[in-house]
């Protein structure tokens, strides 16, 4: 007989206490399992709405896979163009849970170059995404992100910004949203901004952007005191091209371009009849041929000259006989036509070939085309000595003057900073003798003539003044003209021309109603040389000057009195 003897009260109960433990042990491990699956569902939320929270268009995921684009400084390292990282504002539509036409007025009150009906316009269209505002700053993303609708996403960009506003704007051109160069440098370096090996330094331009700044304050001041239609100008170093300011009026803020059409570069692109500062390059020709072997030779302008139907006058009529000092100090078209004439079509149309105004001006940029004679009848062949019946850019006449002043070389201009002591290689188009004869020239056209306005104390300023009346769908126009001032600085030593030209300036009370460039363009020179020249390294001295002793006697002095050396 087997007698089952039950365990003792202690090991029932240790029994129970271990089979409660282990209960417990899986109910906690199906609780922690619980929570961290709630805590991944959460996590996921959060990235779901996280993602969903930036706008999301083709044009916005472009912006961001573009590569960033390498910076754009000024010769001495000041930023001209950078690329930044910008909050963007835009609306998912079809999320907006809030009344639309109160959030389009909310929207308004914080962004008010949009009219509320544009604003609602975007909330109702039939699109997944639309911008609100681009280039916004964090304030302003704050005040909108506080109007709590979640329809209305941020995120950031990057995007292109020029801290100068429109300071240079016609070098520097724009970029386009998907951050492609379209106008000026930015065209012409797309490839090297964007390239991530070459973009790791700004690229140095030529402009010395405190001149940049003189020079546009300079022009603008003129352009508005004359009710001029627009301006432009341009800083040359005549010893290697290199531009150091660039202006067109009007211009425009690379940073608000919004896909409407820039205005063209008067400097580069828009073509000119350039009048009387095509003067010292006939008399330049003149010296160089051998025609005038002599200063003190003399050219009929007793009375106006007929050729053919036309007749040539003079703005300054001496009515006597002129040597070529004289010509040049009293812009005298009859005996430049007399002068071109003996020199002859063949000499005339190759010194402006050797100029290169045949052609496009070379610089990087964007230029025009230059309107070149069909025909080169006598008439011709008289008038584009002083500046009719040719169209060039400022630039050309810019890089003919540096020939003339420099001793002779024409170079192409750039807008990249050159290496110092490295010139780029020169076409010779005048004799060191010519040159240095219209050194003295054109520093006595400021000195004795219809350039006296554009002298600055102490920096020995030359030049020549060109006034030419405008041609339209009519001819020329009697009301209208194109004021123009050439100048080189310092002349016993030439470093920089200075071109300053007003298209159709007003006579005013301080001209005395005059608009020709001895009143408009060449007060321009003298103010922008007077604060310019400290900036480039040129210091006025009193005690320096070309020596014009040789040419003084020259001049006229009084009525009935002829000058020596007739």
């Amino acid at each position: 007989m087997i007698v089952l003897v039950a365990p003792p009260a202690q090991e029932r109960s240790g029994g129970a206490r271990a089979s409660l433990v282990a209960v417990a042990q899986v109910r906690l491990m199906m609780l922690l399992l619980l929570f961290a699956a709630a805590v991944l569902a959460i996590l996921v939320r959060l990235a779901v709405l996280g993602i969903g929270a930036e706008p999301r268009s083709i044009r916005n995921t472009a912006a961001v896979l573009l590569p960033l684009r390498g910076d754009i400084a000024d010769r001495n390292g000041t930023p001209l163009a950078r690329t930044i990282d910008a909050w963007t504002i835009g609306v998912h539509p079809d999320r907006v849970i809030g009344d639309k036409a109160e959030l389009a007025r909310e929207l308004h009150a914080l962004m008010p170059e949009k009219s509320a009906a544009w604003y609602h316009r975007q909330l109702t269209a039939d699109t997944s995404f639309r911008y609100l505002r681009r280039r916004a700053l964090p304030e302003l993303v704050a005040q909108v992100n506080a109007l709590g609708e979640p329809g209305i996403g941020f995120s950031r960009e990057p995007e292109r910004l020029y801290p100068q506003g429109a300071l240079a704007a016609h070098v520097l051109g724009y970029v386009n949203r998907d951050g492609k160069g379209l106008r000026g440098m930015e065209r012409v370096l797309d490839a090297q901004l964007t390239d991530p090996e070459a973009r790791s330094e700004p690229v140095q331009l030529s402009i010395d952007l405190r001149v940049q700044a003189a020079l546009e304050n300079e022009l603008a001041r003129a352009m508005a005191d004359f009710q001029a239609a627009g301006a432009a100008g341009v800083i040359l170093d005549v010893a290697n091209g290199e531009v150091l300011g660039m202006v067109s009026l009007p211009s425009f803020n690379p940073n608000n371009v919004n896909g409407t059409v820039a205005p063209m570069n008067n400097v580069t692109q828009s073509v000119y009849e350039l009048g009387s500062t095509f003067k010292p390059i006939a008399a330049a020709l003149a010296v160089e041929s051998g025609a005038v072997s002599s200063m003190a030779r003399r050219f009929d302008a007793t009375e106006p000259l007929k050729v053919g139907r036309f007749t040539i006058r003079d703005d300054h009529a001496q009515n006597r006989w002129l040597n070529i000092p004289e010509t040049l100090i009293h812009s005298s078209n009859i005996a430049t036509a007399r002068i071109a004439a003996e020199l002859g079509r063949e000499r005339i149309e190759e010194m402006f070939r050797k100029l290169h105004f045949d052609t496009r001006p070379q610089i990087e940029i964007e230029t025009g085309r230059t309107l070149w004679p069909n025909y080169w009848g006598e008439t011709t062949t008289m008038t584009v000595a002083y500046g009719h019946g040719i169209a060039v850019t400022p630039l050309h006449l810019a890089q003919a003057y540096a020939a003339l002043v420099n001793g002779g070389i024409w170079r192409p201009a750039t807008l990249l900073r050159t290496p110092a002591g490295a010139p780029p290689e020169g076409e010779r188009v005048f004799s060191e003798s010519t040159s240095a004869r219209m050194r003295q020239l054109l520093r006595l056209i400021v000195t004795e003539g219809t350039g006296r306005n554009a002298d600055a104390a102490g920096y020995r300023v030359g030049g020549k003044t060109g006034t030419a009346e405008k041609t339209g769908d009519g001819g020329y126009s009697h009301s209208q003209n194109v004021s123009t001032f050439a100048a080189a600085f310092p002349m016993d030593a030439p470093r920089y021309v200075v071109i300053a030209m007003l298209d159709s300036p007003q006579g005013t009370a301080a001209s005395f109603g005059q608009r020709t460039a001895g009143w408009t363009a060449a007060p321009v020179v003298s103010r922008v040389i007077q604060r310019t020249g400290p900036m480039l390294g040129v210091i006025p001295d009193p005690r320096r000057d070309v020596n014009l002793a040789e040419l003084q006697p020259l001049l006229w002095k009084a009525p009935g009195q002829e000058a020596a050396g007739q």
